[in-house]
């Protein structure tokens, strides 16, 4: 791979708040604790190790031995898990939904950051164990959003009952997708591997179990440890802020002070704050937990409870309770000796939503990882652009910008009326200053004047490269073309596409070379060509 990297404010894909956290903003420094930088470390390292109890630790190994009882893992995801039992160890965390096969790319780029981020620290600080882990958002039930997967511009979806926790959805009716995938992967020399990938993890009786056994298929050589949170003997250090939650709403106020100043600095709120951010999980069914006059009801069901009935049963069965996507980080911090979270840029802006939660529960606030951007571009597409003295880097304009900058590296007619709107306004200074001398309607005048001929300058402007776009069209949309090969859409790559597409194409040297180029701590959006 040859790689490139570019900042990612210039790629015109994630927001204000996002950039100005990597810019270290002021103004942003409230709503974090430490930036992550390696050193910064030292300090994560020594506040969580106070705060993590032994027998916090005791009962993470035992559930996670329970979770991992009928997988068979690597010596180092063993040593790992058991590594979590001794109070130098700590986690690097990211998560993801349970996505069919995978998902989008950036499962991939989410989970090696862990991994690589885990090694870095290793070599800074020897005396300390680092676990890469991906925690499986099992608890969601949007399952149209993780039902499907694209394979080059074919996509495969799976049709199930759905409406609960996606983690516990039975996998016995995926079989309809064996036969189409076989089809399209058996006989391949990387397909047949993809295949008995897919198979061997949907045979599993439910998502999570599938999950938890591809990734572990894919990166257990690298330690990886998969965390199920719908746990009931692990929920029950959740159950004191969930009743918190119930009674006081406590941190949903908190929330909403902290997204308050977010948005009174102008920025938009990633997640809207409920007045109760729980749901009530019970079998395949997983609804909001709403509050009426005496206790609660369970939005889209008759479910209701009294306010202590719904205290003492959640008491008994923590598994029943489940946090929505502002509370899932509270729990997760609660549960896990953890250092750094790595997430997209929609993940960090509602972490940032989360630090007067934290304060307000004492709870230490993980460091935020954003996580590694990619764009993977074929030897082929890369030759064509460098033939079209077009980088990838300029990819990243819309496609009028990208139009007119072609244009002007193809044509020796000069497009920019830059040199002609400063000799012009060198001009009107002159009139500007005998204007002074007269009276301000003729200021008046001139300024108008100017304005005329300035939008006339802009208007043969873009008369002359809407002409030389006719010229040129057919170039233009062979450009466009490759676009919209490496931006599906116009989204991202990593959004769209599934890294099934690029191991049928480049084998297992994909993710090898991927493991080597991704860094995590560069902060900078990376471009491989392979």
């Amino acid at each position: 791979m040859d790689p490139q990297k570019i900042s990612y404010a210039k790629t015109n894909q994630f927001s204000d708040l996002i950039c100005d956290f990597l810019a270290q903003k002021e103004a942003l420094t409230p709503f974090y604790h430490r930036f992550p930088y390696l050193d910064e470390f030292k300090g994560q390292i020594q506040d969580k190790g106070k705060s993590f109890s032994m027998e916090q630790r005791a009962i993470l190994v035992q559930q996670l031995q329970k979770q991992y009882r009928d997988l068979a893992i690597s010596a180092q995801t063993q040593s790992n898990i058991d590594a979590l039992a001794q109070k130098t160890t700590f986690t690097i965390t990211t998560g993801h939904q349970l996505n069919l096969f995978t998902g989008p790319l950036y499962f991939l780029y989410k989970i090696i950051d862990v991994i690589n981020l885990a090694k870095q620290l290793s070599e800074r600080y020897p005396e300390h164990t680092f676990v890469p882990v991906y925690w499986m958002a099992s608890e969601d039930h949007d399952f149209d959003e993780i039902n499907h997967f694209r394979f080059f511009e074919q996509t495969y979806a799976w049709d199930a009952p759905h409406g609960g926790p996606v983690g516990r959805l039975p996998t016995n009716n995926i079989a309809p997708l064996f036969d189409p995938l076989s089809h399209q992967w058996a006989g391949h020399p990387y397909g047949a591997q993809l295949l008995d990938w897919f198979k061997t993890a949907y045979q599993k009786e439910t998502l999570s179990e599938a999950t938890r056994t591809l990734a572990n298929a894919l990166f257990k050589e690298d330690g990886l440890v998969v965390l199920d949170g719908d746990d009931a003997l692990l929920k029950k250090a959740f159950v004191p802020i969930a009743k918190a939650e119930l009674t006081q709403q406590a941190c949903a106020k908190a929330i909403n002070k902290t997204t308050q100043s977010l948005t009174d600095l102008g920025y938009h709120k990633q997640v809207h704050p409920r007045e109760i951010n729980l749901f009530y999980c019970q079998g395949q069914t997983r609804g909001r937990i709403i509050a009426q006059d005496n206790g609660f009801v369970v939005d889209g069901s008759k479910q209701e409870f009294e306010t202590q009935a719904l205290l003492d049963h959640i008491d008994a069965h923590p598994e029943c309770i489940s946090p929505n996507a502002l509370l899932r980080p509270v729990y997760q911090e609660l549960i896990l000796p953890n250092l750094a979270y790595v997430g997209g840029g929609g993940e960090l802006a509602y972490w940032l939503q989360l630090r007067g939660c934290f304060d307000l529960l004492e709870l230490d606030f993980p460091m935020l990882v954003l996580r590694t951007s990619v764009l993977l571009v074929s030897e082929k597409v890369h030759h064509k652009l460098a033939q079209m003295d077009i980088t990838v880097a300029e990819l990243f304009a819309n496609e009028q910008e990208l139009s007119k900058t072609f244009i002007q590296k193809t044509t020796a007619t000069p497009i920019d009326f830059s040199p002609q709107r400063a000799a012009l306004k060198g001009q009107f200074k002159g009139l500007y200053d005998l204007a002074k001398t007269t009276d301000a309607s003729f200021i008046g005048a001139v300024a108008a004047q100017e304005k005329k001929q300035l939008n006339g300058l802009d208007y043969l402007e873009k008369r002359l490269l809407r002409a030389q776009k006719r010229k040129h069209k057919a170039q233009l949309e062979r450009l466009m073309v490759l676009r919209q090969e490496l931006f599906p859409g116009g989204n991202l790559q990593e959004r769209t596409h599934n890294m099934a597409q690029w191991y049928f194409s480049y084998g297992p040297d994909i993710v090898g070379q991927l493991k080597m180029q991704i860094k995590p701590l560069d902060f900078e959006f990376h471009i491989l060509t392979i």
